[in-house]
Order: structure tokens, then sequence, then C-alpha cells
């Protein structure tokens, strides 16, 4: 019998119909069953977002019995990323080749030791960038935690599990390390508080080095009582200390470098401290330029044009990689370890890179904490956009993590390289992504600045709340009062004769309030002064437009004309200036003057 014959005969025989119906049957089964499996690991992953490494629990050392005063950290629980030994664990790196080439830990880390003291439960280890050597809180072998605030996009890094651990409620708080941004980036990026102790603060022992003379322990938190009281624990400070009066200080060019608007933060912070009691009205000023005055150093980063930040970023990432070669060039070298794409190419840089001038990245350490000890002594705090970009889309390519890092670093190497201690607040959200403005004080002003934070945390929130609240077509409200405040700054740098200063601060308000004639008259008053007759002449049009009796445009314009030899226009406009102010001293002179040159 042929082939096709015995197809047909199988084909019309309904046993063999029974059987492919039970096995389709079967198949079908098996993947809705594989699939039910799939949706319940990943719902398991959403339950902890990914956050732990591995789950384990420390208890705290027993109650002291009575007249003992209950353990201030008592009941609450905590996590800690993959940097921190625990005794009879071996601590990863964040990173499983580190974790089989190293030995069980003969004790637990001081600070995790001390915080067990204290009442607290630490509950596990938690993701972090491999080697804490990242910003994006990715990990190529034990995933990327899931940012609550915003799924999409990274939570932030290095620790980014003890950020999402935090910002999940899957723990009360969490400690980290900081060396250029661990703590700071993943709470602002995940909408908590983190919090970056005065360097050497907080013991290292027991803490995995990435680089020594940047690294400290840090702290997450989801309001400012309870970091309060962790901060106080562990570091092991006084709990009552003379109030002193406040100043903060915004630094103006660093918020213009941040995407968020300014009435979402340098508004809110001024409008809080206009009304607490002991605190001063605050002080606008150049930081980046204050830096490069008091930071000689600085010169040996100064290349290819970079501004006082770029070159401080650039000390400071030399000072982590000359370090981490140190510490680590050996293991790298032998195991030569699967790392990310991103880390990767970070230590092979960092391995393969040769250091010339290593005094001059401790000269600037050590120059950067005396000038920031002589800005702001004992009282003072300045008030910096944590970081300046909104967190990147997961899996974001090369060239935007370049860019990330490019305007990451220098807001993040103030305190870094200073050893300044530093607390990044959550001020709701720009665009559904979460908003983080940085209060650093000097260094050893922990309390000082932890105490600051809890007192004036309520009001920015009652005052973001304000802010947020509004509907676009009254937010306008708040952008008159912020513009008014570049306005007034536009006014004092002109009066000091700064005029690209004052052109800069009155363009700052016309951002906020395009329809104020006054912005673009002082602006082009400015532009007069440096010979810009073009643009005077444009903006003393635009607020004419604005406003048919503004005298004061009418002579700049005329001003800007006549000094460009167009003398019939300019005799127009100081005619008109007298219609409408027929004794302008200014405006007599100058149509006499034009009447001549025109005839």
């Amino acid at each position: 019998m042929s082939l096709n014959a015995n197809m047909k005969l199988s084909v019309s025989n309904p046993k063999i119909w029974i059987v492919i119906g039970v096995t389709v049957a079967g198949v079908l089964i098996l993947t809705a069953e594989t699939r039910r499996r799939r949706l319940k690991g990943r719902c398991i992953v959403r339950e902890d977002y990914g956050a732990f490494i591995e789950r384990f629990q420390l208890l705290p050392f027993p109650q002291p019995p009575p007249p003992a005063a209950k353990q201030p950290l008592s009941g609450l629980t905590f996590a800690i990323n993959d940097v921190f030994d625990v005794k009879e664990y071996v601590s990863g790196f964040g990173n499983p080749d580190w974790k089989q080439t190293h030995e069980e830990a003969g004790r637990t880390a001081v600070a995790v030791t001390t915080l067990l003291k204290n009442g607290a439960t630490c509950v596990g280890n938690a993701v972090m960038d491999e080697l804490s050597f990242g910003i994006t809180g990715e990990n190529l072998h034990y995933g990327t935690p899931t940012n609550p605030a915003m799924p999409s996009c990274i939570p932030g890094g290095s620790c980014s599990g003890s950020a999402v651990a935090v910002a999940a409620k899957l723990v009360d708080f969490a400690i980290g390390t900081d060396t250029v941004g661990g703590v700071r980036i993943p709470a602002s990026f995940c909408g908590v508080l983190g919090f970056r102790p005065s360097h050497g603060s907080v013991s290292t022992i027991g803490v995995l080095p990435n680089s020594q003379s940047l690294d400290t322990v840090g702290i997450f938190a989801r309001d400012p009582f309870l970091l309060n009281r962790v901060g106080h624990a562990l570091l092991q400070l006084n709990q009552v200390e003379p109030r002193r009066t406040r100043h903060i200080i915004v630094a103006d060019d660093l918020f213009q470098l941040s995407k968020v608007p300014q009435q979402k933060t340098v508004y809110v912070i001024s409008k809080v401290t206009e009304k607490l009691s002991g605190y001063h009205s605050p002080k606008h000023m150049n930081i980046g330029q204050y830096i490069l005055s008091n930071v000689p150093s600085l010169k040996y980063f100064l290349q290819n044009g970079a501004n006082s930040l770029k070159a401080l970023s650039s000390a400071m990432l030399s000072l982590q990689r000359y370090e981490f070669k140190t510490n680590h060039e050996e293991w790298i070298n032998t195991v030569k370890p699967r790392l990310g794409s991103d880390v990767s190419d970070s230590v092979h840089a960092t391995i393969t890179a040769t250091h010339e001038n290593i005094e001059a990245y401790y000269m600037v350490r050590t120059e950067m904490r005396a000038a920031l000890r002589s800005l702001l002594k004992d009282d003072g705090v300045i008030a910096v956009p944590t970081v300046a970009d909104t967190p990147l889309k997961l899996n974001s390519n090369k060239a935007l993590l370049s860019e990330f890092h490019h305007w990451a670093f220098p807001l993040l190497s103030i305190a870094s390289m200073s050893g300044c201690c530093q607390i990044t607040v959550p001020l709701g959200k720009h665009e559904d992504h979460p908003i983080g403005v940085s209060f650093i004080a000097n260094y050893g002003s922990d309390k000082f600045l932890l105490d600051t934070v809890l007192d004036m945390y309520e009001s920015l929130q009652v005052q973001v709340n304000a802010v947020s609240s509004l509907p676009p077509s009254l937010d306008s409200n708040a952008n008159m009062e912020a513009s008014k405040l570049w306005k007034e700054k536009g006014n004092a740098a002109y009066k000091g004769k700064q005029w690209q200063k004052a052109i800069n601060y009155y363009t700052e308000a016309v951002k906020l309030d395009e329809i104020n004639a006054t912005f673009y008259c002082n602006r082009a008053a400015a532009y007069l002064e440096l010979g810009s007759f073009q643009e005077a002449e444009e903006d003393c049009t635009k607020a004419i437009s604005l406003d048919k009796k503004n005298v004061k445009a009418y002579l700049r314009r005329g001003t800007a004309r006549e000094s460009v030899h167009r003398y019939k226009e300019a005799l127009h406009d100081f005619k008109r200036a007298l219609v409408l102010e027929p004794q302008n001293k200014a405006a007599k002179v100058a149509e006499k003057r034009l009447q001549e040159l025109v005839s």
C-alpha cells in the first residue's frame, strides 16, 4: 500500500482523532499551566519589586531590663545592600563571581551591629549596581528592582534595592553606601528621603570598599521623623543641641541646570523659609563660581573649557578610579568577572587608567572641605537639585547613559569631594517624575542638617501641594512670585554693573511670566550697556506691545535705534515718550538732539 493510502486510512480512523484531541488538550493545559506559573513568578517579583538578593533575619539585641529606656529602633525592620558583612554570610558586591570567590564573613559590619543594638531587625540584603560602580541601579545578574514611583524608569543606583524596599514599604528604612551618589540618586528617583552623612561619621568596618576617601554609609527612609531617629542611632548623636538660626543658600546656577521648573523647587524653598521662625531670608549665589575661586587645585582639571563643577566631578571620578584600582585590580584581572555592559566599560576604563597627579585628587578634596566650611560655618545650608535629569527609561542606550552621567556627577561631587553631609528630600512630581531637592550642611553638622530637614519637611510638603494642586490656568500665581525673585536679582546685578548676569536673571523672570512688560524693559537696559542694540530694541518692542504707556520702553528703544543711526525712528520714540510724560528731561534732550540730526 502506498504512503498516501496509509495517510488516508489513518485520517479516516476515529481513534486517531481521539488521540489527536487528547494530545491537543494536553498541550493547551500544559501551556496554560506554564503561563500560570510564569505569571505567578511575576507576581512574586512584583510583591517585593525585585528589591532583594536574599531574605534572612538578623534579630535585634535583647532589650535591657527596666528601668533602662526602650531601644530607639525597637520594632523597626531594615534592609542592607550587598556590601555589608553579615556573620556566616558572603557579601556579594552585587556580583555572583565575587560571591563565589570570597569566604563567609567572620563578623557583622559595625553599622549593621549598631542598628541591631538599637532594636531594629534586618530582613535581607538588597540588589545594587555591581561593585558599587554605577548610578542606574540596573543589575545583569539579579535583575533591576522596579521603581515604585515610575515602574518604566530606572530606580537609580548604586543602592537601588535599598531605595525600592523603602519606597515600596517592604521595610521601615534601609542602609547603603554612597560614594558618588549611591544613596542620593535612588532616593531621589524613588521619591524617598536619602541621607549621606559626613564622611567618616559612620564606621565602614565590614563594608566592601569602592573608594575609601568617598565611601559613606547612608540611610533611606520615607519620613523625616524616622530618618532623624535612625540617623541619631547610627551616628550616635546627642539628643539635645542648642537651636541655631538657619541661613539657606540657594545655588541659582545649579537650579538652572535642572529640567524641573523653578516654581516647584526654588519658589517652594523660598516660601517656606519666609514663613518659618529662625530662618533668614534665602541668599542666592553662584556656587560654581564660589568653588572656582576657593579651590585652587581645580586648575589641574579645568580642561577643554570645563566649568568648575565639571572639573570637580572630574577630580572626584579620578580619585574614585584610583582607589578602586588599588583595592580590586588584582581580583578583576585574576577572576575576570562577568559584568553588565555599563559597569564593564567603567571597570575596564578604571583598571587601565594611569594616574600622574594623584596628589591633586586629595588636594581638591581638602580645599573643598575648607571652602564649604568657610561658606557654611555652623548655621548654613545649601539648597541644590539632587540630580539635573528625570529618571532614564529602563534599558536606555549608551548615548543616553553617557549624557545622564555627564549631568549627574557635577551636582553629586559637591558633597562627595567635601565630605559634607547631604539629605535629598522629595518635593512632589513634575510630569509624573519624582522631584528631589537636596540640602547640604558643613562637615560634621549632621545633627543640624537632620533637625533642619525635620523642621522644614511638613511646610515643604504643604507648599508643594499648594503649587501642584493649582490648575494650569492658576499656576501663574506661583510663576509670578518666583519671577519677581528673579527680577530683584537682575536689578541687583544691574546695579553692580554685572550686565550679563542681569540679563540671565531677567531671562529667568521672562520664562516664568511672559506677559510682564517690566522684565523685557529691564533686560533691554542691560542689553544697551553691552551694546546689544538689536536685542534691546526687540525687548522694548515686546514691552510696548504689552504696555502701550511704558515710557522707559520708548526711551530705551529710542536709544537703541539712535545708536545704529536710525534717527527718524528714534525721534518718533522720544516724541511718544514726551506725549506720555511731557516733563521727562531725558526725552526732551534726546528730541532736540535728534531733530538737529534729522534736519
